[in-house]
């Protein structure tokens, strides 16, 4: 059974930061492929990151040079470090993981296994 878990979300002001954990449970996080997916009201579900399993990453455009996805092992937990908020990055935030070959994909199809999500608000 694969269960996985946000936390870490909350309301900041544009230009803080905050750190979102997923804690992993019946999944290695060090041997599979894993991503942070956003969702804002009325929009459709996009991805923000992705990480694989030899640590190789990637990010939407969006927040390149802002976010840091990156896996503990030791904590069997994937995090995702967000500094310089913008009121643009609220919505809520879906932990997701999967197998190769869907690595390194940032679509919804690649991932099997989705978090419940945790909220992230930035006001400006």
């Amino acid at each position: 059974q694969v269960q996985l878990v946000e936390s870490g979300g909350g309301s900041v002001q544009a230009g803080g930061s905050l750190n979102l954990s997923c804690a992993a449970s019946g999944y290695i996080v060090s041997s599979a492929c894993m991503a942070w997916f956003r969702q804002a009201p009325g929009k459709e579900r996009e991805g923000v990151a992705t990480i694989e399993r030899d640590g190789s990453t990637a990010y939407a455009d969006s927040v390149q040079g802002r976010f840091t996805i990156s896996k503990d092992n030791a904590k069997n937990t994937l995090n995702l470090q967000m500094n310089t908020l913008k009121p643009d990055d609220t919505g809520m935030y879906y932990c997701a993981a999967g197998y190769p070959p869907f690595c390194g994909i940032m679509a919804r199809y690649a991932y099997p296994y989705w978090g419940q999500g945790t909220q992230v608000t930035v006001s400006s």
